[in-house]
């Protein structure tokens, strides 16, 4: 008689690794397209601005369009997500974008550009968060922060990646031929959703649920999106200064365009390494360790970027920045899943993405506001202890929502 062999269970590690395998190319495929599709254009926005007649301030403006698009989308975003399900929203995205790509592409006008361009980002907005609600709700709480700082991180390389393939394609042809390539990752991203395996069915989703309006979730949740999700726009503004502020730096101190281009070369490459470790500390360790360091190293690389006079410096305070950026890798949504309900999970996440959004656009206005009553080194330093103090903040209220917190007590409870 031969005894049957029992088969080991997986460590949680390797359980990790095998559902992330498992949900691999329906959860991270679209990103990867659209992002990429999304990058593709981005450096090529105020170009097309400028060959329609606009001033160097109204092509700033035009950039600018696309976070208004992502700022609109957000709220409506989670009404139709949690209508139709993260599936379809996210269809209905890819098409979105798709029209808003060819229309900027053969946009005549400022008016069809800025159109086409708020189109585009009304779309990021829902296919963002249509990811975000399946991935809080088909991932187990104990590696939630790996799968959504993975998102995060995947959506980091196609924005990475983009550019490139824009550049090439733009001097091959012209400058439509880039939304062009932005439009054909937005509808690679629509086939890949319709072939993939439909996870959003093994999640639990499509089951009925009662429908609630987003001002109602966001009323009853309104404590927690005024305590943490302050912290969310904290987070949030703290990384697009980095983003303005060190090109700004980097040209009031001599550096050329290309050296420039070099520096955010590095800095980006740190950042994209970290998204995966990031993620494991926030599961293996509690938010805590991943919110408040990154929050203090943002802090250290702009209190540090004001000493730094040429390449090696600059580029060594640009990659302070760098790792502080890519310690919070995945962090506004992981700390948004965490946040968020049973029920209105999309609706919230909606109103959550609203808050980050707010404090995206909050941050280069902080920089600028600062820029106008003090040296640009004044207030890189000022912005520094302004990230200094959202670590405090995410320090106390953090641990409030952190499941992992709370899995940790009931552990302990259980050895006593």
């Amino acid at each position: 008689m031969t005894v049957p062999v029992p088969t080991p269970e997986p460590t949680p590690e390797q359980g990790s690794r095998a559902t992330l395998r498992a949900i691999a190319l329906s959860a991270y495929g679209p990103t990867l397209l659209a992002s990429t599709g999304t990058g593709a254009i981005a450096p090529i926005i105020a170009v097309s601005a400028r060959e329609l007649g606009a001033s160097v301030g109204l092509a700033a403006l035009l950039v600018a369009a696309l976070g208004v698009g992502t700022l609109l989308g957000d709220l409506p975003s989670g009404a139709l997500a949690a209508r139709i399900g993260e599936r379809k929203a996210l269809l209905v995205a890819a098409l979105v974008e798709a029209g808003g790509m060819a229309l900027s592409a053969t946009a005549g006008s400022l008016a069809m550009l800025f159109a086409g361009v708020v189109v585009i980002g009304l779309a990021a907005s829902l296919f963002g968060l249509a990811r975000q609600a399946y991935l809080t709700e088909a991932v187990p709480v104990r590696m939630r922060a790996r799968a959504l700082s993975t998102l995060g991180g995947v959506h980091r390389i196609g924005y990475f990646v983009g550019p490139f393939l824009g550049a090439l394609v733009v001097a091959t042809w012209d400058v439509a031929a880039a939304y062009v390539v932005g439009a054909g990752a937005s509808l690679a991203a629509f086939v890949l959703v319709l072939v993939a395996p439909d996870i959003t069915r093994r999640s639990g989703h499509g089951q009925p649920v009662r429908q609630r309006s987003v001002v109602s979730v966001l009323v009853e949740h309104r404590t927690v999106l005024l305590t943490l999700g302050v912290g969310a726009m904290w987070v949030s503004g703290a990384r697009t200064v980095r983003e303005a502020l060190v090109p700004l730096w980097a040209e009031s101190v001599g550096l050329s365009p290309s050296q420039t281009a070099l520096v955010f070369g590095v800095s980006g490459a740190v950042d994209m390494l970290l998204f995966y470790p990031s993620g494991w500390l926030m599961d293996r360790h509690g938010r805590v360790a991943a919110a408040v360091p990154s929050m203090l190293v943002l802090g250290l690389g702009m209190a540090l970027l004001p000493l730094s006079t040429t390449l090696v410096a600059v580029t060594a305070a640009a990659t302070v920045l760098g790792l502080g950026n890519g310690l919070g890798a995945g962090l506004i949504m992981t700390l948004g899943a965490d946040a968020s309900p049973a029920e209105g999970r999309a609706q919230f996440l909606g109103g959550w993405r609203l808050c980050a959004d707010v404090g995206r656009a909050a941050g280069p206005l902080a920089l600028s506001g600062l820029s106008a009553i003090m040296t640009l080194g004044a207030a890189s330093v000022a912005l520094g202890i302004g990230a200094v103090a959202g670590a405090v903040w995410l320090r106390i209220w953090v641990p409030r929502h952190d499941p992992t917190r709370r899995a940790g007590a009931t552990k302990d409870s259980l050895r006593e």
